[in-house]
């Protein structure tokens, strides 16, 4: 066998430093995966501080008191003492949003010279995740 012969033998990619070894020999050899041991964590201390996170976010809450249509020319027209007509009646219960999204529905009341709202109805949790997607 030549120097070339050998070189191109050992090229070969089917060819590996193990190819005299049995199936069990090289069994033998392979090393056990590491297993890692658990992490002792409380799962309700990582509970507690997700909820604190989410207790943290603000909200956006906004109580709207109608709605209405107008044309940009009638915009224009409004002035000092103009009214505008809303789509609600006066009495009538008002939506309470957080984020844009109704979460109850309340009755306006003056608490110290200031508009407050009386909650009168609360959208169910159920309902309130159903309406965010």
């Amino acid at each position: 066998m030549t120097a070339e012969d050998k070189k191109s033998e050992t090229d070969d990619p089917g060819i590996t430093e193990n190819a005299g070894e049995t199936e069990n020999q090289l069994n033998d050899k392979q090393e056990a995966p590491y297993e890692f041991s658990d992490i002792d964590h409380p799962k309700e201390a990582v509970s507690e501080n997700k909820m604190e996170f989410l207790l943290d976010i603000p909200l956006e809450i906004s109580i709207e008191l109608g709605r209405t249509r107008m044309l940009i020319d009638q915009l224009l027209k409004l002035n000092q003492g103009s009214v505008i007509e809303l789509s609600k009646y006066a009495g009538e219960t008002l939506e309470i949003l957080a984020n844009r999204k109704v979460i109850a529905k309340g009755e306006v009341v003056v608490v110290n010279e200031k508009y407050g709202i009386r909650l009168t109805e609360i959208v169910s949790p159920m309902e309130r995740i159903q309406r965010l997607g």
